[in-house]
């Protein structure tokens, strides 16, 4: 992709998905690392549900080490990966209250020190919670950067890497969500929506497809 459709793709974006949030509901930086953690491989939607009852009682690192393993698994079991989740959650949990006073770090080093907090979840809570310029991406953001074109990597890393070089900063954290919401509505993984999509005179893969 060059630089004029570049320009044009991230113009789009910001005005289709203009104010676009998480999808993930949470009231602090606790609530939103958890919900982050538990949403793996597992949709927003299942999230919310299951933390809407989770955070009733445990909304905090405190009350959350007051569930035993075997507790926490039961609250998240539909979330999949019930057993390493509830695992990281509650070492993460311990963490937070014996090495950072009860609170979720700020520093991208100590998020990524805690359980079950890998580059993803920490640009996540980094760019959402502690409104910092950052770009996680997840696998839509995986998908939908690299069918457009803003990026042509074969991992995460490498395509948080040049999203970046290829976005402006100050769009970093606008541009994680334009991304992810594109791919949920339009870009779906299996097959895209071509037909309906405001990207395609600028999308590498449309132009692939299409000649």
């Amino acid at each position: 992709m060059d630089k004029q459709a570049r320009e044009q793709a991230l113009k789009i974006l910001s005005e289709v998905y203009a104010g676009a949030r998480p999808a993930l509901h949470y009231n602090t930086a606790y609530e939103l690392l958890v919900a982050v953690i538990l949403s793996a491989q597992c949709t927003d939607e299942r999230v919310n549900k299951v933390t809407a009852e989770l955070f009733k009682e445990h909304s905090t690192p405190e009350a959350m080490l007051t569930l035993s393993q075997e507790e926490l698994e039961k609250y998240i079991f539909s979330c999949g990966l019930y057993r390493s989740k509830a695992a990281h959650i509650l070492s993460a949990s311990r963490d937070i209250v014996e090495k950072f006073g009860g609170k979720v770090p700020e520093s991208f080093a100590d998020l990524k020190s805690l359980a079950g907090v890998g580059q993803k979840t920490a640009n996540v809570v980094s760019s959402v919670w502690f409104d910092k310029d950052a770009i996680a991406v997840d696998t839509h953001v995986f998908r939908v950067s690299n069918r457009l074109g803003l990026a042509n990597a074969n991992t995460p890393l490498k395509t948080e890497e040049q999203l970046k070089a290829a976005i402006p900063q100050e769009h970093w954290s606008e541009a994680h969500h334009w991304l992810i919401w594109h791919g949920r509505r339009v870009c779906h993984s299996q097959k895209p929506d071509c037909g309906n999509c405001p990207l395609s005179a600028c999308c590498d893969h449309f132009k692939k497809e299409n000649g």
